[in-house]
């Protein structure tokens, strides 16, 4: 069947010819669907720019298709088949598991960067499962496993082109055919990266050693990774590299969301300026919320975006607080932020488990309640392809005016979570939700310091990013205020996307 294609603007067909003309030269031929060995030595960095609405992910979906059409294999983190010399590959990046999962709802087979950074070693006897799924072999035979089982494996494989879901579908536990993890050796070949304003020089460094073809698509107006000096790794590239999008896609024309984002380029608005905008938008439009009180209800599932870390913590405190929450436990519901790992480096197979599975560094976690060893937590890691996990935890909870943490439980070391009912507005960057509550004054107290960050007011770009978190409805807190739960935390709308036989890790049964 022909695919129907979205007409692209002026400057999206340029960047998709420019683009189109490197891959040409790096043995791949969009136009007439031809492809080469790749050539050792040459490196091709592009950088596709523009503030939200401007098409970066459209066009990175069109780049998508048409190098799937022209035989380019997309492989992603949790199976990679033979090797063949004649074999070009794509994969589609983003930083954290959210911004992969936004690509996916789309259509866009993305994964983490971390993910690709460490291939699954598979049992030789599931392996043949893989490749007969991937269509580099014969219908295997496997002990324990009927025809029905296969056949759900291959219906399943069929819809989602994942090997760890399909071998769910078909009963398996990811411990029943993933034996370990590998930091990849070899490099790969084309890469996109989405939200590539998030990456810091470490990363982009690594990414250069795996791709030796790679385009980045990032927002310049977003905020750059802390210890950066307000500078984004597609800074430093020449300016033939970079291709920018300024026209707004007509799909988002009319949304009054992104006309806020807009707004904040004129450079003689002042806050108070921006708050009126904001305020005649929500009586127009309701798409636009002018709050008078933070709904604890949303912030469950789609946290508080905040400045300060201060605010932050009291806003986690009154969210425990009106839930009735104990001091010693967490409730089934409350969501978490991991913090990072915390195991010693003779533990870095445990490491690899933990971290190839979603648990990195600012992934967005619910809790479901303890596991069956003491200091185990049940997981759903929000935005993973197999969310619900199992592990060792370290919990968090910060409160106000006192230095330490409290830690309601802990084991002696694994995967450590911060609570993620309000998180900072640099945290949220990756990420989107479809109704987003900004905590207002903490921006004005960032107006009021006059604070700038690589020439713009600090307070614009926190509003930006802030603002450009919501899919569907934004809220502009404007009061410290919170209104009362409507219902008990809870686990069951987690349960529509949990995959079959989740996985355990460290080696917890289910």
């Amino acid at each position: 069947m022909t695919r129907t294609l979205p007409v692209l603007s002026d400057d999206q067909a340029a960047a998709y010819d420019t683009v189109s003309d490197a891959l040409r030269r790096a043995g791949v031929d969009l136009d007439d669907s031809l492809l080469t060995p790749p050539r050792d030595g040459k490196e091709t960095v592009l950088a596709v720019i523009g503030k939200a609405g401007s098409g970066k992910t459209l066009l990175l979906s069109q780049l998508h298709h048409a190098l799937q059409e022209a035989g380019v294999d997309v492989v992603s983190g949790d199976y990679e088949g033979r090797k063949r010399k004649d074999r070009r590959t794509l994969a589609i990046l983003a930083p954290t598991n959210k911004a992969a999962s936004v690509l996916r709802s789309r259509g866009v087979p993305a994964t983490t960067i971390h993910r690709i950074l460490y291939t699954p070693v598979y049992d030789p006897e599931y392996e043949r499962i893989a490749e007969w799924l991937a269509g580099n072999g014969d219908r295997p035979e496997i002990e324990g496993l009927t025809d029905t089982a296969l056949d759900r494996a291959h219906a399943f494989y069929q819809q989602h082109a994942s090997v760890p879901g399909s071998l769910a579908a078909a009963g398996l536990r990811g411990s029943d055919f993933i034996t370990g993890w590998k930091r990849r050796e070899e490099p790969l070949d084309i890469g996109f990266v989405d939200e590539a304003s998030m990456l810091d020089d470490r990363q982009f460094d690594d990414l250069k050693e795996i791709f030796p073809a790679l385009l980045l698509f990032g927002d310049p107006a977003q905020l750059a990774p802390v210890n950066q000096s307000g500078a984004m790794v597609f800074d430093k590239l020449p300016a033939p590299a970079k291709l920018t999008l300024s026209r707004i896609h007509r799909q988002e024309a009319d949304n009054p969301i992104l006309d806020l984002a807009h707004a904040l380029a004129d450079p003689a608005l002042e806050f108070h300026d921006f708050e009126r905008m904001v305020e005649e938008a929500a009586a127009r439009d309701d798409r636009v919320v002018w709050g008078q009180r933070v709904e604890v209800d949303l912030m469950a599932r789609s946290p508080v975006l905040v400045w300060r870390n201060a605010t932050r913590i009291r806003l986690i405190t009154a969210f425990r607080t009106v839930h009735d929450a104990p001091e010693d436990a967490l409730l089934p519901g409350e969501p978490l932020i991991c913090d990072g790992i915390e195991l010693p480096l003779k533990h870095r197979k445990k490491r690899l488990d933990l971290e190839a599975r979603g648990l990195i560094k600012g992934a967005q976690v619910i809790y479901l309640g303890e596991g069956r060893k003491p200091g185990f937590s049940r997981l759903h890691v929000v935005g993973a392809e197999d969310p619900q996990v199992s592990a060792a935890s370290i919990v968090k909870i910060e409160k106000p005016d006192e230095e330490d943490p409290f830690i309601p439980f802990a084991a002696r070391m694994g995967a450590t979570f911060l609570h993620g009912a309000a998180v900072t507005i640099h945290k949220a960057q990756g990420s989107q939700w479809p109704v987003v509550q900004v905590f207002a004054p903490d921006l004005y107290a960032a107006a009021r310091m006059g604070r700038t960050e690589a020439g713009v007011p600090l307070w614009k770009r926190l509003a930006y990013v802030a603002i450009t978190r919501a899919q569907d409805r934004l809220i502009w807190v404007v009061r410290n205020r919170l209104a009362r739960p409507h219902a008990a935390l809870g686990i069951e709308d987690l349960r529509a996307v949990a995959k079959p036989a989740p996985l355990a890790l460290e080696g917890e049964a289910q």
